[in-house]
């Protein structure tokens, strides 16, 4: 507990960490605000076949996050990248020299924070695209509750993810590089060949099993194998992670 304290109080005093959430929570709003602006348009043109119907507004909210999350991600990969840059890895580890108990409460810190950004943002988001979609819009509150809480554990998950490879990689601009590819560039091209093999291959990396835990829809699994494979991803970035600190000085 006394290493979580620690992790706690380092991440709420540096001005990164409320750049990083105001930062989510702007972004959020625009976009959200956006893509309802999008949906409004397409239903009240001249046009019927442009009239896609009544949207939830947790449909709006799972498309934001192809923006927001990356704002999100910073908050994961620097709680250990910003103290490589600076040096104060060697203080972290004098305090406490076991590499596995420091890992374990920066990712407690960050899922715990991410997890509660996530709500936050879903909130903002709800608020935000609910009028602007006004009659094209719905906002069940089971659905809509399953949604948010989804996206928040979607974020504390892959905010775990990147905690771990920043422990490897040791570079915030690597690692953030790596993490585009991972939940963006290289399903993509895995899908872009008309290949069934190919296809299920994407959807075993984590961008994609998030959407489908975010989607809910069961194709190709259920939500909770969606949950477990982002749940695996992080775990095995930690333990990467783990091994880099072991292996390599501060």
């Amino acid at each position: 507990m006394t290493t979580i304290r620690a992790e706690w109080t380092k991440l709420w005093t540096v001005r990164s960490t409320w750049w990083t959430m105001l930062a989510a929570v702007v972004l959020m709003a625009a976009t959200a605000g956006q893509l309802a602006i999008y949906v409004a348009n397409g239903n009240t043109n001249d046009d019927p076949g442009d009239d896609a119907g009544v949207v939830p507004v947790g449909a709006v909210l799972i498309d934001s996050l192809e923006l927001v999350q990356y704002a999100v991600l910073a908050l994961g990969l620097l709680m250990i990248t910003s103290e490589f840059t600076t040096g104060t890895i060697r203080t972290t580890l004098q305090c406490t020299p076991s590499r596995a108990r420091v890992l374990l409460a920066k990712a407690a810190v960050t899922a715990a924070v991410t997890f509660g950004l996530g709500l936050l943002l879903g909130g903002v988001g709800a608020l935000v695209a609910s009028p602007v979609l006004g009659e094209w819009g719905t906002a069940p509150p089971a659905g809509t509750f399953r949604d948010v809480v989804a996206l928040a554990a979607y974020l504390a998950l892959i905010g775990v993810l990147a905690l771990g490879l920043g422990a490897v990689l040791r570079s915030a601009v690597l690692t953030l590089t790596v993490l585009l590819a991972v939940l963006m560039i290289v399903p993509l091209s895995l899908r872009e060949p008309d290949i069934t093999a190919l296809h299920r291959i994407a959807d075993a990396f984590p961008g994609e099993a998030g959407h489908h835990l975010l989607a809910g829809d069961g194709q190709p699994y259920p939500p909770a194998v969606g949950l477990l494979l982002l749940a695996g991803w992080a775990a095995v970035a930690l333990l990467a992670g783990r091994a880099a600190l072991r292996r390599r000085d501060a």
